[in-house]
C-alpha cells in the first residue's frame, strides 16, 4: 500500500493590526468632523390663534378676482401677482388667509374670478387652482355684456 502525502499549505492570517489602526483613524476622523450644536433651550409661549366670533361680522361675502388684459392678478385693485409668477403664490396665500377669516366669523367664503375678455384660459385656471389650495368651494365668475 502506497501513502499519500498530504500537502501542506501555509496558514493564511489576516493582519489585524493595520486594520485596527484605519479603524481608529476613521473614528477620529469623524468625530473631528462632526458639528457639536448645543441642545436648543425650551421656551414656553402662546401663539396667537384665531379667534372665534360668537356673533357674525359684516365681511365682504364675496372678494372679487379680477385678470387683467396682461395676465395680472388684482384683488381690491392690489396687485398679487403677475404673469411672470407661474405659481400665483401671493393670490394663494392671500385666499387662505380670506378662507380663516370667513371661518372665524361663520360666514360663507365666496370669491368671482373677472377675467379680461382676452385673457387665455391657462390663467383662469391657475386662479381656480389657487382657489382650490386655499380651500374656497364656492367659486363664481362674472358675466359681462358684449352686447354693447
Amino acid at each position: 500500500m502506497r501513502k499519500f502525502r498530504q500537502k501542506s499549505y501555509p496558514k493564511v492570517s489576516i493582519p489585524l493590526t493595520p486594520m485596527i489602526d484605519i479603524v481608529f483613524l476613521m473614528l477620529i476622523y469623524f468625530l473631528v468632523s462632526a458639528s457639536l450644536n448645543k441642545q436648543e433651550a425650551d421656551i414656553v409661549f402662546q401663539l396667537p390663534g384665531l379667534l372665534e366670533q360668537s356673533e357674525t361680522l359684516d365681511i365682504p361675502d364675496d372678494l372679487i378676482i379680477n385678470i387683467t388684459s396682461e395676465g395680472n392678478i388684482v384683488v381690491n385693485d392690489f396687485t398679487y401677482d403677475t404673469i411672470k409668477n407661474t405659481r400665483y403664490s401671493k393670490l394663494t396665500q392671500m385666499l387662505i388667509r380670506h378662507k380663516q377669516s370667513c371661518d372665524a366669523n361663520k360666514t360663507m367664503t365666496g370669491v368671482t374670478i373677472d377675467p379680461a375678455s382676452n385673457v387665455t384660459h391657462q390663467t383662469i385656471i391657475k386662479v381656480m387652482d389657487c382657489c382650490s389650495i386655499s380651500e374656497v368651494s364656492n367659486v363664481n365668475f362674472a358675466l359681462k355684456d358684449d352686447t354693447n
